[in-house]
């Protein structure tokens, strides 16, 4: 499975990857675009209490969002970069 997170992210402090949105993320949300994707790659996004529940919706209604967990509990594999692209060339948070 690959994994990618989203946003502007480093060890010591991720963000939210709301537009805008500096709070610290506190939520990974995993997705997969399948018109783009293979079914096993997973992209993600990270949010912030307040934009978790918009996030969640924004990938949900296009059937992409896959997972959502605590970024506590977040293990991505080793050796991957942060980097990815809101998908259709959407904003994370256009509303």
């Amino acid at each position: 499975m690959t994994f990618v997170i989203n946003g502007p992210v480093s060890e010591d402090k991720p963000i939210c990857s709301a537009k805008g949105c500096r709070a610290d993320a506190v939520w990974v949300l995993a997705w997969n675009n399948p018109k783009l994707h293979t079914p096993e790659r997973r992209k993600t996004w990270l949010a912030c209490e307040e934009h978790r529940e918009h996030l969640s919706q924004f990938l949900g209604v296009r059937g992409f969002l896959k997972d959502v967990v605590p970024l506590a509990e977040w293990e991505p594999p080793s050796g991957e970069s942060p980097s990815g692209e809101p998908p259709s060339g959407e904003s994370a948070a256009d509303r």
